[in-house]
């Protein structure tokens, strides 16, 4: 058996905390040292047994990990994961790859130029349930696209907002959750060539968007919607739905994507496949449900080991950084689109 991949934690955050949990579980891997800046990270890092750093360059130096897991703010995603690039050590980079399209284009071109791999933590990828969805579309059973409807409608509780920059510019829904949506819907149905959106604030008057309306045009044809809202008292919502995190009352009836084609249908993430019985049928035919089956697991443990094996340099990124910023692009096009109530193209990222 080989040892134990070393790998350091930058960030003791939510995201940095629910990491730790998965990671003392894998026998493939072990955590080496922390580094957060913040008050109650030097007694995380003892409750876990690890040294303590506050500065991430510090432990890149003195600690020389064999990986890092890269959980600190949005703003210091890119900056932070070139500094492991430029000592040599692969980066497990939390979403959103960055803030801003033109600093993840440099960390995609650091990539390059150090060779060095980064994984973006779009996790919901490599749950199962995506991967026997991602399967199922691409063996052609639901036959050409025609549609996609996406939903993500809940409500955050108003003490959601107690935490000042949850109320700024940038910090909405958009970035924070349905980037996750739209990195599904890229990843099970294709590039995006177009969108129109429509964006408000009505309900609580924040700097940032609680409710959205998308359209999107697939390079397939394929086109599709996605509407959102963080003030909604509605069940459709892939937290809500899937189950994936125990935190969410589970929705488990309702379905959060419904995909459409020439030759069937697909509910997510439900995974009831609709279809006819003979080809050529039409509305005045019975369609037929079949349930389509796959093994549960935990999305972020498949992540981390996947992760193991990127840092070994047995097999490449399920999501690169240059993949995470065509979906940070489509972001960006979303903000147009709504700004500007016309349609806009993704900006183009090799």
């Amino acid at each position: 058996m080989s040892t134990p991949l070393r790998i350091a934690l930058i960030g003791v955050g939510n995201m940095g905390q629910q990491h730790y949990q998965h990671l003392k579980t894998l026998a493939e891997a072990c955590l080496c040292a922390v580094a957060d800046p913040g008050p109650q990270a030097a007694a995380v890092a003892a409750q876990w047994q690890v040294p303590h750093f506050a500065d991430h360059q510090t432990l890149l130096r003195e600690i020389r990990p064999d990986a890092v897991i890269v959980a600190n703010p949005n703003n210091l995603h890119v900056s932070t994961a070139q500094d492991c690039l430029a000592a040599g050590v692969p980066v497990l980079l939390e979403k959103p790859v960055g803030v801003h399209l033109d600093e993840v284009r440099e960390l995609v071109a650091a990539t390059r130029t150090t060779g060095v791999p980064v994984l973006v933590g779009h996790h919901r990828r490599h749950n199962p349930l995506i991967a026997r969805a991602h399967e199922l579309l691409r063996s052609g059973a639901l036959g050409r696209l025609t549609n996609v409807t996406a939903l993500w409608q809940l409500q955050k509780p108003e003490h959601y907002f107690d935490i000042p920059w949850r109320r700024e510019a940038g910090a909405g829904m958009l970035l924070t959750n349905l980037i996750h949506d739209l990195d599904l819907l890229r990843h099970l149905c294709g590039e995006v060539r177009q969108v129109q959106a429509i964006t408000s604030n009505s309900v609580r008057g924040y700097a940032n968007e609680d409710c959205a309306a998308v359209l999107l045009q697939f390079d397939n044809g394929a086109l599709g919607s996605l509407t959102g809202s963080d003030a909604a008292a509605a069940p459709w919502s892939w937290e809500l739905d899937s189950g994936e995190n125990p935190v969410y009352p589970r929705q488990a009836d309702q379905p959060c994507y419904l995909l459409a084609g020439t030759q069937g249908a697909l509910s997510i993430p439900q995974l009831k496949r609709w279809h006819y019985a003979e080809a050529g049928a039409g509305w005045h035919q019975p369609l037929l449900m079949q349930q389509e089956s796959f093994v549960p697991d935990e999305a972020l443990r498949l992540q981390l080991q996947h992760f193991v094996k990127v840092a070994r340099g047995e097999v490449a990124p399920l999501v690169s950084a240059a993949d995470a910023a065509r979906t940070l692009a489509l972001i960006e096009a979303i903000r147009q689109a709504a700004a500007t109530g016309r349609a806009c193209t993704p900006t183009h990222i090799e």
